[in-house]
């Protein structure tokens, strides 16, 4: 079975989100990093080379396969803002249509710029994925 890359590390989140050239993709980031601390009550970790992760949840499929893996957490790509949320977002449709422009994902979901967006609706979407993780 193939073991996952990308793993819980020491690396540093703020030197990580410093390097970001783009600065309103750095200041947005920022402002996520805050929303996630404010709604997980966790502190957040590098998983990899460029995932910002909160918590943590130890997964064990039918198949038998496990592994670890972060609550919530998100990526500054060069194209996006990747969300990651555990889960589908079928539970979540209805703050899907009040958030803004948007794209998902299986488990991801893709904002271009924070002002594209209503952050009360994306606040409350973490809110609501993390409850559902916390569940597992």
């Amino acid at each position: 079975m193939a073991e996952l890359k990308t793993k819980l590390n020491d690396a540093n989140v703020t030197d990580f989100l410093n390097q970001i050239v783009d600065d309103e993709k750095r200041a947005d980031s920022f402002e996520i990093l805050k929303l996630m601390q404010q709604v997980t009550k966790q502190e957040p970790k590098m998983w990899g080379s460029s995932i910002i992760g909160f918590g943590h949840v130890h997964y064990i499929y039918e198949s038998g396969r496990e592994g670890d893996w972060f609550v919530t957490g998100f990526s500054p790509r060069k194209q996006n803002l990747t969300l990651y949320v555990m889960g589908s977002f079928n539970p979540h449709a209805d703050l899907l249509e009040k958030l803004g422009k948007h794209k998902t994902g299986v488990g991801c979901l893709y904002i271009n710029k924070l002002k594209d967006v209503d952050v009360k609706v994306l606040k409350e979407l973490i809110k609501q994925s993390v409850k559902a993780a916390r569940k597992l």
